[in-house]
């Protein structure tokens, strides 16, 4: 079986695949740069105990990380859990996949799992949303490049900061908005700033992509925590992947598995 880890800035994504590929578990925990690699393996341990896996039988494990000051922790929590190293995805890890930004290693790992796996499920050209922590935008040509994108803060982000800087304003869940976008409370309002203007901010972009691309038409896939409630609210049609990125690492372990 495959072990694949996804860590981003607030949670920690860990997936099991098993010997036909196919998703046995996909977990959570969140992200702290603190812990030790002692208790990063008792927090994997607890997830496979939990879910009735017996880690002995993790074959390969590979891992994707925007955050740097937990990535040498990580390593060496799986390697004293597998009895062998784990890949990381970075430079020198094949991708197959050929982008075109100004700095490579300046894109996010979890942004080329995204791509990887969104070139092998979906028709090109690719327009990918991703909505954790923050949200971004990336476009993938017809022919299969990835060209770049934009970032902006991610929904929770924002309803954080709108609650944190304004003395009267309690911080509210993330939920589906009232149906009358015109909210009549505090909440409501601010639930339904956060979700209808972030689904008029993503058409609105969206809509200025496909006026400037070949054949102005694309796949739009959107991943991520925050996209299931957004998603609905767009008046684009986008396909929402809950496993996107861990199908993207799953593949990207395959192509360099020697």
């Amino acid at each position: 079986m495959l072990l694949a880890i996804d860590i981003g800035n607030s949670n920690i994504s860990i997936g099991l695949f098993g010997k036909e590929n196919d998703l046995k578990f996909l977990a959570s925990i969140d992200t702290d740069s603190r812990k030790t690699a002692d208790q990063i393996s008792i927090d994997l341990m607890n997830l496979f105990a939990l879910y009735g896996y017996d880690i002995r039988d993790v074959s390969g494990a590979i891992f994707s990380s925007v955050v740097p000051g937990i990535n040498f922790m990580m390593h060496k929590a799986l390697t004293r859990l597998l009895g062998r190293e784990p890949m990381v995805v970075g430079p020198g890890i094949k991708t197959g996949l050929n982008i075109r930004m100004e700095v490579h290693n300046q894109l996010g790992t979890d942004l080329v799992a995204n791509a990887v796996a969104a070139l092998e499920k979906y028709p090109a050209p690719i327009i990918m949303i991703e909505m954790g922590t923050a949200t971004t935008i990336s476009y993938i040509s017809q022919q299969r490049t990835y060209e770049g994108g934009m970032m902006f803060p991610g929904v929770r982000l924002s309803l954080d900061a709108l609650s944190e800087h304004s003395a009267l304003l309690q911080n509210v869940a993330l939920q589906h908005p009232t149906k009358n976008i015109i909210g009549k409370n505090t909440e409501d309002c601010m639930r339904n700033g956060i979700v209808y203007g972030t689904a008029g901010m993503l058409d609105g972009i969206i809509d200025r992509i496909l006026a400037i691309i070949p054949d102005k038409k694309a796949t739009i896939v959107a991943t991520g925590s925050n996209a299931p409630v957004i998603v609905r609210y767009c008046r684009n049609q986008i396909i929402y992947d809950k496993y996107l990125l861990m199908e993207g690492l799953r593949l990207i372990y395959q192509k360099n598995r020697g």
